[in-house]
């Protein structure tokens, strides 16, 4: 049996990801919870062969930074994140090191215990890109990396000056770039691109990495 741990904070699917294993046969599902930090001890042991980590989970507890910590101290199960935020920066971090492979909740078109079953085998499943989702009238595949961290900024409530100290922009560079962003996605001023970006899960500034004391 393939001796399993699910960290997921949301119950429906904690439950839809239980009833699947169990539907398979092979895997037994020996713990579930719904915070990545506090999951983090039990995932150490050395029974452990798999864990299925959602990456924002109970307090905004980042499961990726947990992920990150097993690896360290050299846990040999394998790790699926799971995720419906679509920043490309979780990608990102997740294929340098934080999870074996990474499935999409809501826009993945992969088979779940296909790209279990690969990540079991020794491969590394991860996505090309993140989902594209639009933004108004425009799609997020649009905005350059430049783009987003700015937006990353002004989500997080910085001033023009404080973005432009950060990315070594000018305070004029910075202005521009989020008002050519409003004009392509059709916004009419700037609190309405800050709710399409939350809303649509591109922007991520919630997440907690630090170690459960």
């Amino acid at each position: 049996m393939i001796r399993t741990v699910i960290v997921e904070d949301n119950l429906i699917i904690q439950k839809f990801l239980s009833d699947l294993l169990a539907g398979d046969g092979r895997f037994e599902v020996v713990a579930m919870y719904r915070d990545a930090f506090e999951a983090e001890t039990f995932c150490l042991n050395a029974g452990i062969d798999l864990v299925l980590m959602d990456v924002q989970t109970l307090h905004n507890h980042n499961g990726l930074s947990v992920g990150e910590r097993l690896k360290k101290r050299g846990s040999k199960a394998k790790i699926v994140a799971l995720t419906s935020l679509v920043d490309p920066a979780i990608l990102k971090r997740a294929k340098n090191g934080a999870s074996d492979s990474l499935w999409y909740k809501d826009h993945g078109s992969a088979d779940l215990v296909g790209v279990i079953d690969r990540t079991l085998a020794g491969e590394h499943v991860f996505p090309e890109s993140p989902p594209n989702v639009e933004l108004k009238g425009m799609l997020s595949a649009e905005l350059t990396d430049r783009q987003l961290d700015v937006l990353r900024c002004f989500v997080r409530g910085l001033t023009y000056d404080e973005t432009a100290e950060k990315l070594y922009l000018s305070r004029i560079g910075v202005r521009k770039i989020i008002e050519r962003v409003k004009r392509t996605g059709g916004f009419e001023n700037k609190w309405e691109l800050m709710a399409v970006l939350l809303e649509s899960k591109l922007i991520v500034t919630s997440l907690l990495d630090k170690e459960q004391e």
